[in-house]
């Protein structure tokens, strides 16, 4: 069964979103707490000399459209590539 590249890439493109409002709005609220989970989430040690966590508007519309635009892709490129190897 092949994947329609477009419909899965889309599908794909707003779980993300979904996900990065969701962090955003975690953000807002705990700004501590989410630079915590974040630091273990890419494994740094300390992370709170480098970043100040906190949530702009224009932080959060960038990012959105920028976590939307690579989630596109990449399901793009997975489905694609999917669908290549099938015909194999």
């Amino acid at each position: 069964m092949e994947l329609n590249e477009k419909k899965f890439a889309l599908a794909a493109a707003k779980v993300m979103g979904i996900w990065y409002v969701l962090c955003a709005a975690f953000v807002a609220l705990a700004p501590e707490v989410g630079l915590r989970l974040f630091g273990w989430m890419v494994h740094l040690v300390n992370l709170e000399s480098v970043v100040n966590a906190g949530v702009t508007a224009t932080g959060f519309f960038v990012g959105l459209v920028e976590l939307v635009a690579l989630a596109y892709a990449t399901a793009w490129a997975f489905a694609w590539f999917y669908n290549r190897s099938l015909r194999r």
